[in-house]
């Protein structure tokens, strides 16, 4: 082990909290010393995996001082009681999205963790992704003028699992509240005052039983009057659709799928057939995911701030919560911060 490393205790060690545990490993400047779930099995089977330690109670790993940071990957309704302790042990925090799906909860959460004014990232990844963060900068040095409309597509190849379905939150706290934050990335200083919402089923009624939508779309208003459409759907045959469109006083910039090759073919049966779009969020974000892992590291080493925190995870989530609120009265919701 190298000089001046990262000591990090992951907890949870689901699906994306495996693939945490990978990029975590992998890291030159993080040492990967204790993970937890819930599943001691599991964490067993995995520590053989990542030759690191696991522990039955998470406050070994919150008591032990040479413990730098915790990186929540918990189920969400966890999170809150994590993020709690770990201000409390001193730790630095990362902490996937959301924070928690009560609104309420996160509120006075954040009061209660105000006087340890503890350093939290919070699992936005988008932001990190290489062509979606491109976009915030050239609209910085202002390559399309003034931001009028911002569009976002987002589209999974398929439904999650039932026993993730019944615990979501509904479309709106657990896949959309990633367009909620990548949204008000581009906004800067400026901030979403109204919002509207729809949802709907028409190929999977499943949804129904859980008061959940295979379908949505949400249109916002800023206080400077720019406008935002975005639209999720829970299936989509042709792959993992994610598109984000900036369109300004003088130009537009494109953030567009990705695919494994970058290739077209063209023939005498068809012109411009492309590859199919990458199948999920693990290929699709890999490189997002290292990119967040740098900035974890910088928080922890410089006290940089990251490029999302705690208050980007309340914010978003306060979106959500109005969405939900615009289906039942079928209007714009005025959104209180």
């Amino acid at each position: 082990m190298g000089k001046n490393m990262i000591n990090i205790a992951l907890f949870g060690l689901g699906r994306i909290g495996q693939l945490h545990a990978k990029n975590l490993n992998n890291h030159p400047k993080i040492n990967l010393k204790y993970i937890y779930d819930i599943d001691y099995d599991l964490s067993k089977k995995l520590s053989d995996k990542f030759k690191c330690l696991s522990i039955k109670n998470p406050k070994t790993a919150l008591e032990d001082k040479n413990i730098d940071s915790i990186f929540i990957a918990t189920s969400t309704p966890t999170h809150i009681k994590f993020i709690t302790e770990a201000a409390k042990y001193k730790k630095v925090i990362f902490c996937e999205k959301p924070l928690d799906l009560d609104i309420n909860k996160v509120n006075k959460c954040k009061k209660i963790i105000k006087r340890f004014k503890p350093k939290i990232q919070l699992g936005f990844n988008r932001r990190y992704d290489p062509g979606h963060n491109s976009l915030k900068l050239d609209l910085k040095n202002g390559k399309i003028g003034k931001l009028e409309k911002i569009i976002i597509t987002s589209r999974d190849p398929a439904p999650p699992p039932v026993r993730l379905l019944k615990q979501s939150g509904t479309i709106f706290r657990d896949m959309m509240i990633h367009d909620f934050d990548l949204a008000r990335f581009y906004l800067d200083k400026d901030e979403f005052d109204f919002v509207f919402a729809t949802g709907s089923n028409i190929s999977d009624k499943r949804f129904n039983k859980y008061n959940d939508f295979e379908l949505a779309t949400c249109v916002m208003k800023s206080k400077n009057g720019v406008q935002c459409v975005i639209t999720n759907s829970r299936h989509c045959s042709f792959g993992y659709d994610q598109r984000v469109e900036l369109f300004g006083s003088d130009g537009m910039i494109i953030s567009d799928n990705k695919r494994e090759l970058e290739t077209k073919l063209f023939s005498k049966k068809s012109t411009n057939v492309n590859k199919p779009l990458m199948y999920f969020f693990i290929e699709r974000y890999k490189e997002a995911y290292k990119l967040q892992l740098n900035d974890l590291v910088r928080l922890i080493k410089y006290n940089s701030k990251p490029l999302a925190d705690f208050e980007d995870g309340r914010r978003s989530l306060i979106l959500a919560e109005n969405a939900i609120k615009s289906l039942r009265t079928k209007r714009f919701e005025k959104i209180k911060y």
